[in-house]
């Protein structure tokens, strides 16, 4: 199960950033790192991947790391993992239209990846200690 949650989980950070970086319009430094890496097209599907895939990456990462709880018992771990998806849900619908959305996004985005690049480098055990 630790398995099948790793791979959930970096493949929905990897996803977010990517459905993201569609988005060259409402993202800038997102959407100039897409035109960098050669990713310029995908600014014509950028209202499928923001309304569409982000919200549904974010539900699997949530969800990954739902399950990753369940395995390991680690509340900083599933703190630290469904608060980047949660941030950029909220952004999506409920707090879209204020000034400072952007930033909860981005914010958001960070710690997804930040999170999958923790379990890479220092994969969950269980254990008796609950701090990570």
């Amino acid at each position: 199960m630790l398995r099948i949650s790793r791979i959930f989980d970096h493949s929905g950070a990897l996803a977010a950033v990517v459905a993201a970086m569609g988005c060259a319009s409402c993202f800038p430094a997102l959407g100039t790192l897409a035109a960098t890496l050669g990713l310029g097209f995908l600014a014509s599907y950028e209202g499928i991947f923001i309304n569409t895939l982000l919200p549904i990456f974010s539900l699997i990462v949530i969800a990954a790391n739902l399950v990753s709880f369940v395995s390991h018992r680690r509340w900083l771990r599933l703190l630290l993992g469904i608060s980047g998806p949660v941030m950029v849900l909220l952004t999506l619908y409920p707090l879209w239209s204020y000034s400072w959305s952007t930033y909860l996004f981005y914010l958001g985005l960070l710690l997804m990846v930040s999170v999958a690049i923790w379990d890479l480098v220092s994969p969950p055990t269980k254990g008796s200690l609950n701090n990570g």
